[in-house]
């Protein structure tokens, strides 16, 4: 049985587009604490690629994409 993972902030980016998505969500995860989980809502197409990237450079953790028609939604643990 998998546990649904409760994120700590939730940030809802659709409709915005790039860079809005990756500069809220930077902001988003610099108020959270090492460990904490923001989800970011995205509809940006650029999105799927952008946010991982940044996560990937910026030491978080992407624990989870999901795709549910254009909407994209992302779980970033912060390092």
């Amino acid at each position: 049985m998998t546990v649904a993972l409760k994120p700590d902030r939730v940030v809802d980016m659709r409709g915005q587009f790039c860079p809005a998505p990756v500069l809220q969500a930077r902001a988003e995860i610099d108020q959270l604490q090492s460990g904490q989980v923001l989800e970011l809502l995205a509809t940006d197409p650029a999105s799927r690629e952008d946010v991982p990237r940044w996560a990937k450079r910026t030491g978080h953790e992407l624990l989870e994409l999901r795709e549910e028609g254009s909407a994209l939604t992302f779980l970033i643990r912060k390092s």
